[in-house]
């Protein structure tokens, strides 16, 4: 006897090692989810399917599987193009299942209808409407392979109602995909004698590393290079974790809101040596001063992003990892005393700060304190904005997978969903949800999820009553004409709103409460926590690169 399509889709993913699935039952996918009503898979029920997309994506960020995510068709499906755009713009392999009409009933306007391939071809890697059941298996095999190799990314299968539920005991699995050649090895040799020679003639290298490092598993070849070069290291936001921010080589992040000392390091930089980076305009500024008297080199298994920002002089296409195992082989080691002495100075005369001596509570204090409970060692998800910026400067990250937030996108409403979805992939671990009172209530409705399944999530919610990185560029650059960023008169009251989940909530108010409510949140393990951290109102993000300058132009906020 053969097997309808939904049991074909199951066993596929079982075979591709999927334990968890997250989504929302709909008409078109309902076939599906009364199979996944037996099957040893643990779906998990969002409450938005924006929400079980950026779950996908933080399971996926937090293990580096392939996260999966399932909605039904019509408003189901383009309720997920956002978390695809998300996982898109960050590289994140994730496989969206969307329902579809009949395939009878396809460009009839039929209810529940929209040509979600169409819609979604520009955000995906690759995607499928599956016509015959007889192809659905080879689909499955195909899209994780796609989404998980080379530049990683979301695939997509449109499954119509018809197909789900028709029945077949011929199901081909054989890979077709003649024209799909992801770059997986090693850069070309001659390329890598070039940056090695480069690297080993500079006087002031600076690495530079992107999320590119994290995700092909180099960062302790990045750590060799660097301390075998003595070579000061600086981070994207997506390649926060790659390098132990305690070490003296760290320069923390660059670019817009990175660090004085990172924005001079690379601007003064004889060569840069970019891995796994895409030179975005966040992190180049003004691209015809980024880095003016340097030689570039750039790794990266990506052809198309070589050269698509900035001029290269030293390209290698190849796996990270692969590439690092050969060049460290031919890194002579080098002490760089000047270099690192002049970094030294600037870290001393510019580092991050800000008023500890306040009678509000700072935003960068509570990360402090995070960053004190959890010994730099917890997965920090965020929101995106003021709350984003000082979780990626004033937390000390050390490992990879622990910085989850949407950097190409900038989609508000991800951390919530993100630290669910990678506290179910890592559930030995202790997940910090860092969070404006504008970003959380964007996705809000899946605390029910986190309260439902008794995840220990704990969210800390700045909240200072506006969105905040909106209210400071207005405060900056438009006269402080605060322009419908002001939120205080409407939010909610979060310690009730917690609780009317089901969650806990504790409403702390003043500077000595941080630390103790942040070690109580940390005692909480049978269930979400929110943290209502009332913040200096007008608190702003430095360093700042105003757009359109160099990034060794800084506001620096200090008086």
């Amino acid at each position: 006897m053969g097997k309808i399509g939904a049991e074909i889709l199951i066993d596929a993913l079982r075979e591709q090692g999927v334990e968890h699935i997250f989504g929302l039952p709909g008409g078109a996918v309902i076939t599906l989810y009364d199979k996944l009503y037996d099957s040893p898979l643990k779906t998990i029920l969002a409450r938005h399917e924006q929400g079980a997309g950026h779950m996908a994506d933080g399971y996926a960020r937090a293990t580096g599987k392939v996260g999966v995510c399932v909605a039904t068709s019509g408003p189901g499906a383009t309720n997920l193009v956002t978390a695809i755009a998300t996982a898109y713009m960050d590289s994140v392999p994730m496989l969206a299942i969307t329902g579809q009409v009949k395939t009878n009933l396809i460009g009839n306007d039929a209810f529940q209808e929209a040509d979600v391939t169409g819609i979604t071809r520009p955000a995906t890697k690759h995607n499928y409407l599956v016509r015959d059941v007889k192809e659905l298996g080879r689909i499955v095999r195909e899209a994780f392979y796609i989404a998980s190799t080379g530049r990683p990314g979301p695939v997509l299968i449109d499954l119509p109602a018809d197909v789900a539920a028709a029945e077949t005991d011929e199901v081909d699995t054989a890979l077709q995909l003649p024209g799909y050649k992801p770059t997986s090895g090693q850069g070309h040799a001659r390329q890598i004698r070039k940056a090695a020679e480069a690297i080993n003639n500079a006087r002031r290298p600076v690495l530079y590393v992107g999320g590119g490092v994290i995700i092909s598993g180099c960062h302790e070849g990045v750590r060799e290079l660097a301390r075998k070069g003595s070579i000061p290291i600086t981070t994207t936001l997506m390649g926060l974790g790659s390098f132990p921010e305690t070490d003296d080589l760290s320069l923390g992040m660059l670019g817009m809101h990175g660090t004085v000392y990172a924005n001079y390091a690379v601007t003064h930089s004889d060569v840069l040596v970019a891995i796994g980076a895409r030179f975005d305009d966040r992190i180049t500024g003004k691209v015809d001063e980024f880095a003016p008297e340097a030689k570039i080199v750039h790794v990266d298994v990506d052809p198309t992003s070589i050269g698509k920002n900035v001029s290269v002089d030293i390209p290698v296409v190849g796996d990270a990892k692969k590439t690092l195992e050969e060049l460290n082989q031919l890194i002579e080691t080098r002490e760089r005393g000047e270099w690192l002495q002049r970094i030294r100075q600037w870290k001393e005369e510019f580092p991050l700060t800000y008023d500890r001596n306040a009678d509000v509570i700072k935003p960068q204090a509570v990360l402090e304190a995070i960053d004190r409970a959890t010994e730099g060692k917890a997965i920090i998800a965020t929101d995106v904005g003021q709350c984003q910026m000082w979780a990626a400067q004033y937390y000390r990250y050390s490992r990879p997978r622990t910085f989850l937030s949407s950097g190409g996108l900038g989609t508000m409403g991800f951390g919530l969903p993100a630290g669910i979805g990678a506290q179910f992939g890592c559930p030995d671990q202790t997940v910090f949800v860092v969070a404006g009172d504008g970003s959380l209530q964007m996705n809000i409705q899946e605390m029910a999820t986190a309260v439902v399944n008794e995840l220990p999530i704990k969210i800390a919610l700045l909240n200072n009553g506006y969105l905040g990185m909106v209210r400071q560029w207005q405060e900056l650059f438009f006269d402080r004409r605060y322009s419908h960023t002001y939120l205080a008169e409407g939010n909610p009251d979060f310690v009730k709103l917690a609780e009317a989940f089901g969650a806990r909530g504790i409403r702390v108010e003043h500077p000595d409460r941080v630390q103790p409510a942040v070690e109580e949140a940390m005692r909480i393990t049978d269930g979400p926590v929110l943290l209502d951290f009332h913040t200096d109102p007008e608190e702003n993000v430095f360093p700042m690169v105003p757009v359109g300058q160099a990034i060794d132009r800084m506001i620096s906020g200090m008086a």
